[in-house]
């Protein structure tokens, strides 16, 4: 009973906190981590163990589902190029950095555990980001790579965490092989969350004008028994959930009347809203069970490893992006090339300065380092687990209140530099 009390409580806390985020000026995710934070330091406050399992089943199909649902698709494939290039090889690149730095600045790290770090925090959360920025006016090309991006990360991080942990286990890393199983995961979550669309789309099609309400549990279940079959399946979950949004998206637009639509949208918006809140505070609740683990003398050197990790972190995403714009100008000057990207996919100074800034760690990172196992095979405790999992939520941590602070500022003053400079261009 005392948990379902605490549940309700903290509920009444994300719901309340909604409405004086607006009046203390902060942004709303970062007033939640805060507060968690301060909640968790209650000393009658007892603790909420998060489940990884359950944190990925119940937070990532719905959030997935819904990002991918209101993605353009016309958008997305216009910065596809730049959305590969974050939420594929950006991830690899900041697992490498990552584990460079921890290998080297952590004492006790060994390569296999170095790469377990990295793979925790190399992807990012643009839930957080797109929640911060709200009310921001961001361009829509910023929205929908941070939005794409957030699509795809996820699957690579976590490709690269199987792999990492199960170096740690003993297993021998070949490239071929990590690229062949990188493969098939992505192509057999494409395949589930395809077959899995076209099964929705033919219930829809035959309830859709005559069952409002079992048309909406439909599309409401199926994220989470497309996440659960590919799963089971051993392929990425969440390429199915993106792709069963994106295909599900362009068919009820065919079908759909508008009052449905709203209906939907209307439900869908308070689970997105309750989920988020419940996401960003449960993320604060957690640091104070985290750090009980943690020697007295070691809390602030570990928290100096974690500030470097971050910074490292965000000048690989700001190399990454630069270089993508760079070449992204080249190609378009490119009059040899059959296809030609297209003007429309160019990246400028500021939205590369935005989307870099943009770079926080949330949810997912948190789930994946929880989710690290207590034992190897031979019964002997996981080396240095405790450390890595406080390293990881201390980046969280400073990401979401660090860029997230000052990622609303950053934005301010490049839209007023761009708006003074279209003033100035106006001038005769």
């Amino acid at each position: 009973m005392e948990n379902y009390s605490i549940i309700i409580f903290i509920l009444a806390i994300v719901i309340g906190l909604s409405a004086f985020a607006d009046k203390v000026k902060l942004p709303y995710p970062i007033l939640l981590v805060i507060v968690g934070v301060a909640i968790g330091f209650i000393p009658s406050m007892g603790e909420i163990e998060i489940n990884p399992e359950i944190i990925f089943l119940l937070f990532l199909p719905p959030l997935l589902y819904d990002a991918s649902f209101n993605i353009s698709p016309k958008d997305f494939k216009t910065n596809i190029n730049t959305i590969g290039a974050l939420a594929i090889s950006l991830v690899f690149l900041t697992t490498l950095g990552i584990a460079i730095v921890a290998y080297y600045i952590i004492p006790g790290m060994t390569w296999p555990l170095a790469f377990v770090l990295g793979s925790i925090l190399s992807a990012t959360d643009a839930v957080a980001a797109i929640s911060i920025t709200k009310g921001l006016n961001l361009s829509h090309k910023t929205l929908t790579i941070l939005e794409g991006e957030s699509l795809i990360n996820d699957a690579s991080a976590l490709v690269a965490y199987r792999f990492a942990v199960a170096s740690v286990m003993g297993s021998a890393f070949i490239i071929w092989k990590a690229t062949l199983q990188f493969v098939l995961l992505l192509g057999g979550g494409f395949l589930v969350g395809f077959v899995m669309a076209k099964i929705l789309a033919f219930i829809l099609s035959r309830v859709h004008k005559k069952n409002v309400e079992v048309t909406i549990s439909f599309m409401l279940l199926m994220p989470f028994v497309t996440y659960l079959i590919a799963e089971h399946l051993h392929v990425s979950g969440v390429i199915a959930v993106v792709v069963l949004g994106l295909t599900i998206a362009r068919f009820s637009k065919k079908i759909f009347p508008e009052s449905l639509k709203n209906q939907s949208r209307s439900l869908w918006d308070i689970i997105i809203f309750i989920l988020n809140g419940l996401i960003f505070i449960l993320i604060g609740l957690n640091f104070r069970y985290i750090l009980k683990d943690i020697p007295n003398d070691m809390i602030l050197p570990y928290i100096g490893y974690a500030a470097i990790i971050t910074l490292v972190a965000l000048l690989i995403r700001m190399a990454r992006i630069f270089l993508q714009k760079i070449n992204l100008q080249k190609a378009f000057q490119n009059t040899k090339r059959k296809r030609k990207v297209s003007e429309h996919a160019l990246l400028d100074f500021n939205n590369s300065i935005i989307i870099s800034w943009s770079g926080m760690r949330g949810i997912v990172s948190l789930a994946i380092a929880l989710g690290l196992p207590k034992l190897l095979e031979d019964g002997t405790p996981f080396p240095e687990r405790t450390v890595i999992i406080f390293i990881s939520v201390a980046v969280v941590l400073l990401t979401l209140i660090g860029q997230g602070l000052t990622l609303p500022f950053i934005v301010k003053t490049l839209n007023a530099g761009k708006e003074d400079g279209k003033e100035e261009e106006s001038k005769p």
